[in-house]
């Protein structure tokens, strides 16, 4: 299907948004590095960590300073929210908030998204959606962020996949986050020198949420805002994967462990890049599907509908298969 001239222009705006994007993260890292350590913002080594040394957290501050450019070419209102994650996370990582208070800041960071972007939704169905969306990925990031470049890694892919299947500020915006995401990924390759920590991985759930409500917005397909969820499988099934698994095991919800899906391929043998690679790899998978559904024009709500279903069964079977579901003997609460 042939670009138009304007479509093709909107491409080449978001490969320079994404390339200043990568850049400004790139510059801010170290400096996020310096100031981490200074101030004992920091991941020290402990029976949830799979590191042997201190590891810098703040790596979220500098891709939010990276993903800044594409926001504010595009919907510069967006910044308030997704400052806010950021903000929440940072908090959270230096002085670690009660599990009450994190929840109910980030239905306020849910809040403010849903009356920021507009989406093509009545209110009191547009608003909790956008809300509990929200809640869900800003969690489901959180989980994700258990091994070097994971979080980061699935994040660019999942911004590259918005950024094929969007226009105008969201496509921005999408470029962006993709582009401080790539930078990003070199400083926190094994052993990683920053993490993105909860200032990092509420950044990405929200910008996500962001991406997604974009796809329920005026003018776009309903069909592109449905099969849009199947970019976030992977993060959602992380948090349907601990709640399951969680209560089956009769442990607290909120309470951490080590027996995500990616801690059990790495205890089977597989090596933490592998682990890493693997989610990767299925979420580039879910971006080129994606990609040929848009591309190829498909628009009945129930087929796309569909697809989100079989990709749920394929996700979430394939983390039953490694145990994700269950509570193995030997995993820490």
């Amino acid at each position: 299907m042939a670009r138009s001239a304007g479509d093709l222009v909107g491409v080449s705006t978001a490969v320079l948004v994404a390339v200043a994007s990568a850049v400004i993260t790139a510059v801010a890292v170290p400096g996020c590095i310096v100031v981490a350590h200074r101030f004992g913002v920091i991941d020290r080594p402990g029976p949830l960590k799979p590191h042997a040394a201190p590891v810098a957290y703040l790596g979220g501050v500098a891709v939010f300073a990276g993903l800044v450019v594409g926001v504010s070419a595009g919907r510069p209102v967006i910044l308030i929210p997704l400052a806010a994650a950021t903000a929440l996370g940072v908090t959270d990582d230096r002085y670690g908030l009660p599990a009450p208070w994190r929840l109910a800041a980030q239905l306020g960071v849910g809040a403010v998204i849903a009356v920021t972007v507009p989406i093509h939704l009545p209110g009191w169905i547009g608003v909790p959606l956008v809300v509990v969306t929200s809640v869900v990925l800003i969690n489901g990031f959180n989980l994700l962020d258990g091994l070097d470049m994971l979080a980061a890694g699935v994040g660019a892919a999942a911004a590259l996949g918005f950024a094929v299947i969007t226009h105008g500020p969201a496509r921005l915006m999408a470029a962006s986050l993709a582009g401080a995401l790539a930078t990003f990924l070199w400083s926190n390759r094994p052993p990683a020198r920053i993490y993105l920590g909860d200032g990092g991985s509420y950044l990405l759930g929200a910008a996500m949420s962001v991406l997604l409500a974009y796809t329920w917005g005026v003018g776009v397909a309903a069909s592109t805002g449905v099969i849009a969820l199947a970019l976030l499988a992977v993060p959602v099934a992380e948090v349907v994967c601990a709640i399951v698994r969680r209560h089956r095991g009769k442990r607290p919800l909120l309470a951490g462990d080590r027996a995500h899906p990616y801690d059990l391929l790495v205890a089977r043998g597989w090596t933490r890049m592998a682990a890493s690679g693997a989610y990767i790899a299925l979420e580039v998978m879910m971006v080129v599907m994606v990609s040929i559904v848009v591309g190829a024009g498909v628009s009945s709500v129930p087929a796309v509908l569909g697809i989100d279903l079989a990709v749920a069964v394929v996700v979430l079977g394939g983390a039953a298969l490694v145990g994700g579901l269950s509570n193995p003997a030997g995993s820490t609460a």
